[in-house]
């Protein structure tokens, strides 16, 4: 988070509990915390609560403390158990929680008939791969969504204080009901998971040669397989129907492929392909781009010797252009002292960045469109 950021005041006032000292639990804490908010800590493991409180995200609970507000950031297996033991202990905090699974722990909470006036699901649509507090970061959910998941009976007093949460940590708020939240991250997070960790799991037996002509493309498709399996079994198994169902889906699509692969001569098998990277690339358009705009940019890769300073020399030649990274991304080259700095751009200003930066001595590789 910039000083910028950290400047404007909090939303949220009072005291802030967080119970779960990992990645997310951690992210809050540091974001409220760079606000000035008192953000109390919680969290069953005392090294990772001491290292949490060590970096900074919080304090440690006191037994006078009298939260406005709790998060709870618990995996997915207890988070119907710590809600309810919140709502408990704390009658007149509004409880809520960042489980990628809303309708599970909201059905099982209703099954113990624990009254929810006071709690909202919630959910920010933010991470890494890497977790526990000494990963936390607090501009992780700057510019991302974050589900709220309101109720016929919530006050909306008490969904002001989980809206200002999600706006004081940078990320943007948006109501969903459980039922669209779980199918929505089963198709865009969830289902993703899985492919990718199953396109990655075929590099395990691949010999050594093959995977060095590994480029971007199948990074970019594999970066999420490094995520923690424990963390990620609870997840798809909260959320088993609608995964299932796209995965079904999928099944059928990779089957139709596969099937006019063996034949690519026989009558309709080129149309079959042509076909699944057509609809791919519609399904692409439809992604929301930078600050969640569906606007889309042009590319050029630029050559990127491999010497200290070079790529902030690139970036601030563009500034004087006048030109705008919408976005980036960095590829080395096997063996080569050299990387590949691929620049999105508004469509406008491609042509003027590439003769700019060619007229400064920089090596355009390629253009492509997004």
């Amino acid at each position: 988070m910039t000083d910028t950021d950290s400047a404007i005041a909090a939303r949220l006032s009072g005291t802030v509990r967080i119970v779960g000292a990992g990645l997310l639990g951690a992210s809050i804490g540091h974001a409220l915390s760079a606000k000035g908010v008192d953000v109390v800590l919680s969290d069953t493991s005392p090294a990772q609560l001491r290292l949490a409180i060590d970096y900074g995200a919080g304090r440690a609970a006191r037994e006078d403390d009298r939260p406005a507000l709790i998060v709870v950031a618990v995996p997915p297996d207890v988070t119907a158990d710590v809600i309810e033991a919140e709502l408990r202990r704390f009658p007149d905090a509004v409880v809520t929680d960042v489980a990628s699974v809303k309708l599970e722990p909201l059905n099982a909470l209703r099954s113990r008939g624990v009254d929810l006036t006071r709690y909202i699901g919630s959910h920010p649509l933010a991470g890494r791969e890497r977790g526990g507090a000494i990963s936390a970061r607090a501009d992780i959910f700057i510019g991302r969504p974050w589900v709220v998941c309101r109720d016929g009976e919530t006050r909306a007093t008490d969904l002001a204080l989980v809206e200002d949460l999600a706006l004081d940590v940078g990320a943007m708020p948006l109501e969903m009901t459980p039922e669209e939240h779980d199918r929505s991250v089963a198709l865009t997070s969830h289902v993703p998971q899985v492919v990718a960790s199953l396109l990655a799991a075929r590099f395990v037996d691949a010999k050594e040669g093959s995977l060095g002509l590994a480029g971007q493309g199948v990074r970019d498709t594999t970066r999420i397989a490094a995520s923690d399996p424990a963390l990620w079994v609870q997840i798809l198994g909260a959320n088993a129907a609608p995964v299932v169902a796209v995965l079904d889906a999928l099944a059928a699509d990779l089957s139709r492929v596969s099937d006019a692969l063996r034949a690519p001569d026989a009558p309709g098998a080129r149309r079959t392909v042509a076909d699944a990277i057509r609809l791919g690339n519609e399904g692409v358009e439809r992604l929301p781009g930078k600050h969640g705009q569906n606007r889309r940019f042009e590319q050029l890769v630029v050559m990127v010797d491999d010497t200290a300073g070079q790529l902030g020399r690139l970036f601030g030649e563009l500034g004087e252009l006048g030109v705008n990274v919408e976005d980036l991304r960095l590829e080395h080259s096997p063996g080569a002292q050299f990387g590949l700095a691929e620049i999105s751009v508004e469509p406008a200003a491609l042509r003027g960045a590439i003769d700019g930066l060619e007229e400064r001595g920089w090596r355009i590789a390629s253009m492509t469109n997004d």
